[in-house]
């Protein structure tokens, strides 16, 4: 398979094809809008499906795979949620950041918090540092994964890989934005969810079916096929109880707040969308999740026959999914193919990061902080120099891959979790909560999430995952610091609709 022709062809035309999908959003580029929002146009099921794809990640078939094959049944509830992460996002932040952001002209999150917190520099500036920090630390994690299918592909360098998948996603994203992320994505999707519906039940089947993995992998640890591992019970049973609460939190509320997946709802054209759309993104994922961890359960099952054997590698579980598809399916045009669906999943995400970036440096830091004079023309190249710059940075720090792609994805969503939840669920439900309160919130959730991280992998192991006690941190400092200092005014709570509400008087009218 490695080198063949018609895989390197088959790449090469899916490559091409994005790119010139960027070259067509290009000319729909007119101004900093309609590369960050792509104009506030986005239709039901581009809205809907880029929802699906900036949480899905390379989590989905590399991660979970891996993911399902080192723990089993354990690891299951993550199949509900990550889908909910979406639905999350849309209902609880969506409904009316989308109406609040239509009115008063938001590009990003960080107006909205600027505006609902009246400061337009400090609050700002901290949530758009910590969101570049945040989204850095996540976008590593999906390098990881394109190079993971790179290297199995082509049986190419790890760098060599890290630097060719950086040339193509930086390409269609500087020059189309968020046109071009938004269509690529919804081809990206398709052909992730017809993918893994078409290959996964192939790779469950040669495994013997769910009744065969199952009994083997009882046979392994009894503990694989419970839905969870007993307490302090041995170096990988990471998903105990107590674990599997803050595991829940963390990837339904953590992957909500992220900076990439929040400012999607700002693009959508009508308020009309989020009735629907938080259930079918819900229920397509959800599918999709439970096929690749099955999946990665059947490759257990084929390696401890040894009928599979897995590379040689410190993350060698994370090449579940390729290799179980590899057995399934003995042929070069299919693997080429999932090859396509495999990179999908994880440029799917990874693009929408570096647009993320680019945004929150050129928008929220440059034009807001340092230069207010900017013209738009200055902050759109800016934003384009930022997404190369986001790439290169992100290529050194994945390098040295992880031992488990998964451990990487969940630390960048526990530094979002710990950094945003707190100040986005306050701002939008509580009216007392305020400028000081936010800010202590986002600088105690983000400092905590690195002591709690440091002590947890380098120290003595937590029962929960370390996102759990930064984000309580943060609550208790917002809670503290807004009750004890002044309260924002009365006018701004009213504009930014803040109240224990989701939906304004004015959408129930409508």
């Amino acid at each position: 398979m490695n080198g063949d022709f018609l895989t390197i062809g088959i790449i090469a035309i899916y490559a091409l094809g994005l790119i010139l999908i960027g070259g067509w959003a290009s000319r729909k580029v007119h101004n900093t809008e309609d590369y960050v929002l792509a104009g506030r146009s986005l239709g039901f099921w581009v809205f809907t499906i880029l929802m699906v794809a900036s949480v899905c990640s390379g989590m989905t078939l590399v991660g979970v795979s891996g993911f399902g094959y080192a723990s089993g049944w354990p690891g299951i509830w993550e199949q509900l949620a990550v889908p909910l992460a979406a639905s999350f996002a849309i209902i609880v932040f969506g409904v009316k950041l989308h109406y609040i952001g239509k009115k008063a002209g938001y590009m990003t999150v960080e107006d909205y918090f600027a505006h609902r917190f009246e400061s337009p520099k400090m609050v700002r500036g901290i949530s758009a540092i910590a969101g570049i920090v945040v989204s850095l630390i996540y976008l590593v994690g999906q390098y990881t994964a394109i190079s993971i299918v790179l290297v199995w592909l082509f049986d190419i360098d790890h760098r060599i890989a890290l630097i060719i998948a950086a040339v193509i996603i930086t390409v269609y994203t500087v020059i189309g934005g968020m046109y071009a992320v938004s269509w690529t994505t919804l081809i990206q999707g398709g052909i992730l969810i017809a993918g893994v519906f078409i290959m996964a039940p192939l790779v469950i089947i040669s495994a013997g079916g769910l009744e065969h993995i199952n009994e083997v992998l009882s046979s392994i640890d009894p503990n694989m096929v419970q839905p969870y591992y007993p307490s302090a019970y041995s170096a990988y049973a990471y998903c105990t109880p107590e674990f599997l609460v803050s595991f829940v939190v963390l990837l339904t509320v953590g992957l909500a707040c992220a900076p990439h997946v929040v400012n999607n709802v700002l693009a959508a054209k009508d308020d009309k969308f989020f009735k629907w759309s938080p259930l079918i993104a819900f229920g397509l994922y959800m599918v999709v999740m439970f096929l690749v961890k099955f999946t990665g359960f059947a490759v257990r099952v084929l390696v401890e026959e040894g009928k599979l054997v897995l590379p040689d590698a410190v993350n060698a579980q994370d090449f579940a999914f390729m290799y179980g598809v590899e057995y399934a399916a003995p042929n070069v045009f299919v693997w080429a193919l999932f090859a396509v669906i495999v990179l999908s999943a994880v440029m799917s995400t990874t693009d929408r990061l570096m647009l993320t970036i680019g945004t929150m440096f050129s928008w929220d830091i440059y034009k807001n902080l340092l230069k207010p004079e900017a013209t738009d023309r200055q902050i759109l190249r800016l934003s384009q120099i930022c997404v190369f710059i986001s790439a290169a940075v992100s290529l050194v720090l994945a390098l040295n891959p992880p031992e488990m792609l998964a451990f990487l994805i969940w630390m960048g969503i526990g530094v979002m979790l710990s950094t945003f939840a707190v100040p986005f669920i306050a701002g939008l439900y509580w009216r007392r909560a305020n400028s000081y309160g936010a800010i202590a919130a986002m600088l105690t959730g983000l400092i905590a999430s690195g002591v709690f991280g440091y002590y947890h992998q380098f120290i003595d192991k937590l029962p929960m995952h370390f996102s759990m006690y930064s984000l309580v941190c943060a609550a208790i400092a917002m809670i503290i610091v807004s009750l004890l200092t002044p309260k924002n005014s009365e006018e701004v709570l009213d504009l930014t609709f803040t109240g224990p509400y989701i939906q304004p008087k004015e959408l129930k009218q409508q």
